[in-house]
């Protein structure tokens, strides 16, 4: 792949700007955490659909410190432990607070992020949701990878 096809890397500002402004908007909690979840611990689309609430909880039902991704969520053989941001850790609190007042909450199977309409939702849907938010905020070149690439980038500078 030539790199004029890859994915613009988001700068530390645009990802304060977008995660700020996604959150005073509909459904702000849940597309503000899609967002986090990419740029901050780099979650591909099919990762973030994918996502149960038994992969980001200690068995107390407390938000754990890892995101456990398991084969099945991920792209391939590719499960792994990933850091929670404490930004994603405060969203996924409140989304917790909001789905435990249902009485049918059930997080072994239960995906953390819904539709109004569904239970879940797809990868298609998310990356659609980073295309329409890009687009809105003129952002070109951005799709759903630019936030695991803004991600791999921050990481690699803070190691060298």
């Amino acid at each position: 792949m030539s790199l004029s096809k890859q994915a613009k890397v988001l700068t530390k500002r645009q990802v304060e700007s977008l995660s700020r402004d996604l959150r005073g908007k509909r459904n702000g909690l849940r597309n503000e955490t899609i967002f986090l979840l990419s740029a901050k611990s780099g979650l591909r689309a099919k990762e973030i659909a994918e996502l149960k609430w038994i992969h980001v909880l200690n068995s107390d039902n407390t938000i754990d410190d890892y995101i456990r991704l398991p084969d099945s969520a991920s792209k391939g053989n590719g499960g792994r432990e990933i850091p929670v941001h404490h930004s994603i850790r405060a969203n996924l609190f409140e989304m917790l607070k909001q789905r435990v007042c249902d009485e049918t909450f059930e997080p072994s199977t239960e995906h953390v992020i819904r539709t109004e309409r569904s239970p879940r939702t797809s990868a298609q849907v998310i990356v659609n949701l980073f295309q329409t938010i890009y687009r809105e905020y003129g952002l070109n070149g951005c799709s759903s990878h630019s936030g695991r690439r803004t991600f791999i980038t921050e990481v690699s500078r803070k190691i060298s």
